[in-house]
């Protein structure tokens, strides 16, 4: 008999969680940091959305110079706006790339985060942050950049279109994945990312099938913020270091990159991790792991090649020398050059991993 020993970290943040609330949501987390100069950020598309979130709070500005794997020099205007405006919260409004940006912002200010996602990336619930400058993305762990409060209201998913709320919803059932054999996992972590997977794998389709359906997107956002959480504790594993060398690397959509990946990292690592191909496997109501993702991914109309989507075969071999050096000690197989060169040669052409 095996003894259990594992050390768990468990994130302190405050969750709202409720369909057409986020106003007041919002305005009661600015109300109890008692801040009067909020920075509200959003991307352009996000606007409105953000000024109708956002109508009962002291805003200072708002900042829509966002971009998609926040460049150092986005950063540092985001970051001289908010200096020049003494602002002391940051209230943000939007996806991963909008959520990176407040993150950036908070590193070096301290500035509280109260984010308000309007995709299931799973940013607001981790103290991950990234940048990119030259080509590369440079990753990190600080509790600055938590935000301090998420604000999800299911009401405002509905005007994400299905193409993108599948890829997604798939990020999202990535870091579930993640959670299975990153460095720090443990049992906590494993069992949060598997109820993470029963949620994605029942709300994803109602979505695809009603996208106006709330009772789909609410499924979804709930198993976006476990899958977030399982994530953020176990640290990340060997798709999100392919994953941010490919995004940063060539520019390569955030999530429709992870949503491609996925299916060819759990095909590798899955015969030698048991335990995590049993929970997925169950999870997905598959008798494999991979065969139950690529029947959902069926079901979904999922992105399949990253060729489709800019990243070029020639590329393949530059991926490989710089993914190789990041690879975490604890994956469950053994990543060699061949192997990991034939995983970026299936992602590319859009071979099916079963």
């Amino acid at each position: 008999m095996t003894e259990m020993r594992f050390i768990h970290e468990t994130l302190g943040q405050r969750v709202r969680f409720g369909t057409g609330e986020s106003a007041d949501g919002v305005a009661a987390e600015i109300k109890l940091l008692g801040a009067d100069q909020v920075m509200v950020i959003a991307a352009p598309s996000e606007t409105t959305l953000a000024r109708t979130v956002s109508a009962d709070i002291p805003v200072a500005l708002v900042h829509q110079d966002v971009r998609m794997h926040v460049p150092v020099e986005v950063a540092a205007r985001a970051r001289s706006a908010a200096n020049d405006h003494r602002v002391d919260a940051i209230v943000c409004v939007g996806g991963g790339s909008t959520t990176g940006l407040a993150k950036a912002v908070a590193l070096t200010t301290g500035l509280p985060i109260v984010a308000v996602p309007t995709t299931y990336a799973g940013s607001e619930a981790t103290s991950v942050w990234g940048l990119t400058e030259g080509g590369t993305k440079t990753t990190g762990v600080d509790t600055r950049v938590l935000p301090r409060a998420i604000v999800y209201d299911a009401a405002l998913m509905t005007g994400l279109p299905v193409d993108l709320s599948v890829v997604s919803g798939l990020n999202a059932l990535a870091h579930c994945v993640d959670s299975m054999w990153a460095p720090r996992t443990d049992p906590i972590n494993r069992a949060l990312a598997t109820e993470a997977i029963h949620a994605l794998a029942a709300g994803l389709p109602k979505i695809v099938s009603a996208p106006e359906s709330l009772a789909g997107r609410e499924e979804t956002l709930y198993g976006a913020y476990l899958a977030a959480v399982a994530f953020a504790s176990a640290g990340s594993g060997l798709h999100h270091k392919i994953c941010h060398v490919l995004g940063g690397r060539y520019d390569l959509p955030h999530a429709l990159t992870h949503a491609v990946v996925l299916p060819h990292v759990l095909a590798l690592n899955a015969p030698n991790a048991p335990e995590a191909e049993e929970r997925i496997a169950g999870a997905l109501g598959g008798d494999t792991a991979v065969r139950g993702l690529q029947e959902l991914r069926h079901r979904l109309g999922a992105p399949r090649a990253l060729r489709d989507h800019g990243f070029r075969e020639n590329q393949i071999s530059d991926a490989v020398d710089v993914i190789l050096p990041v690879v975490p000690d604890t994956n469950s197989t053994t990543v060699t050059r061949d192997r990991l060169t034939y995983l970026l040669r299936d992602a590319w052409e859009g071979a099916d991993p079963r």
